[in-house]
């Protein structure tokens, strides 16, 4: 039997389930959590890290967690946030993505023996690299985890038609940088 988010948040609420409860909460999101945190970030350890300061953020805050959104788009708001962070950080000091390391999601894309598949998930995650952190975040959540814009709306603050033409200039600036880069190749 599939533990529902409300008992989660019951078993969260009383002390004497806490431990118990917060368990059941990773177990349950900790595989989606890294990911969507993965997809923005790019490496294991980096992801990781953030994934473990999103779970330390919830575990402060989530007796105050009030139900007003669904569970799972208050804990990728907090992933989402946390990753932002983290990116706008190493944006300062010029640390990008490791070159040999883009995520599990590039090796979703499928490619023959006589096509150039790496070629494809570098040029994707060279262009994911030239996107703004929320941009990023934008396009993971719809383009990889393919959240629904209502869902995007309550993990980013966002108005729909904002996260809509968000995404669309991702998706554009993706497109020319492949168009860019195929140019010169």
């Amino acid at each position: 039997m599939k533990i529902t988010d409300e008992q989660i948040i019951t078993l969260i609420k009383n002390d004497e389930t806490l431990n118990a409860g917060f368990r059941m909460l990773m177990d349950a999101y900790q595989q989606r959590l890294y990911h969507h945190i993965r997809s923005m970030v790019g490496n294991h350890d980096d992801t990781d890290d953030v994934l473990q300061n999103t779970f330390i953020k919830v575990f402060k805050n989530i007796r105050n967690f009030e139900g007003r959104s669904k569970l799972f788009t208050w804990l990728y708001r907090i992933a989402t946030n946390e990753a932002t962070t983290f990116l706008k950080k190493n944006m300062r000091k010029n640390s990008f993505m490791e070159s040999s390391e883009m995520g599990d999601y590039t090796d979703s894309i499928k490619a023959d023996e006589s096509s150039n598949g790496e070629f494809v998930k570098e040029m994707l995650k060279k262009a994911l690299e030239e996107l703004p952190p929320k941009q990023k975040a934008i396009f993971s959540l719809r383009y990889f985890e393919e959240m629904n814009y209502n869902d995007m709306s309550e993990v980013m603050g966002t108005s729909v038609g904002a996260l809509k033409a968000s995404y669309h200039h991702a998706v554009k600036k993706i497109e020319n940088y492949i168009k860019q880069v195929a140019v010169y190749q």
